[in-house]
């Protein structure tokens, strides 16, 4: 079957996102930081946002073990959009070209809810999406089966292999392909603009 629909992850694909961004500007030097990072607000524990926890929720059982950290824990939520820079370099641009091309745009992202709204109205190429999959919505998080048999459902049950998903971890591309997706294992928009075009969507 030909690829007809583009189902994008966000993170590191679409959005410019990263934690250290922010922190760079809480801790004075970069050891500090990087420990913070590193034993504090580690990625696993963020992944507990993508999961469905709330910031608050999450926050405050960190908060219980590192309350030295209170405020720099507390500010993983309240100062969330200071962890992003605009797009990935190119991506938007490609989006907005297969949607001049009516290519059915999705989104498939392990999300926290909370800054959902903010998020969508502060970046424009997000409402180019007919519809986005937010993990923590679902309690959810890839690589999981059920959260890629969900987008499908959410599509409109499109076979598989109709769609290109576009991810940047090869731990959710191999879960994706062994459900018959397309797929592209994102590195930079070069590549995507050619998987794109070797798929007759561009």
């Amino acid at each position: 079957m030909t690829v007809s629909i583009a189902l994008f992850d966000l993170g590191h694909v679409v959005l410019d996102w990263e934690p250290s961004r922010l922190y760079t500007k809480i801790f004075d030097d970069d050891a500090a930081r990087d420990h913070f990072l590193g034993e504090i607000c580690t990625m696993d524990w963020h992944t507990r946002h993508d999961a469905g926890a709330s910031f608050a929720e999450n926050a405050a059982a960190l908060i219980a073990q590192h309350p030295q950290y209170e405020a720099e824990i507390r500010a993983w939520g309240t100062r969330w959009m200071e962890m992003f820079d605009g797009y990935i370099d190119g991506t938007a641009e490609l989006i907005e070209r297969l949607d001049a091309r009516s290519v059915p745009l999705y989104a498939l992202s392990n999300m926290p809810s909370d800054p959902w709204e903010e998020m969508l109205a502060h970046f424009e190429v997000l409402q180019r999406f007919r519809h986005v999959v937010i993990s923590a919505d679902l309690k959810m998080v890839k690589p999981d089966p059920a959260i890629y048999l969900h987008a499908l459902e959410a599509i409109g049950r499109p076979a598989p292999e109709t769609v290109l998903f576009i991810d940047d971890r090869e731990t959710n591309i191999a879960a994706a392909d062994a459900l018959g997706f397309a797929t592209h294992h994102f590195t930079g928009a070069a590549g995507l603009e050619a998987a794109l075009e070797a798929h007759g969507l561009l």
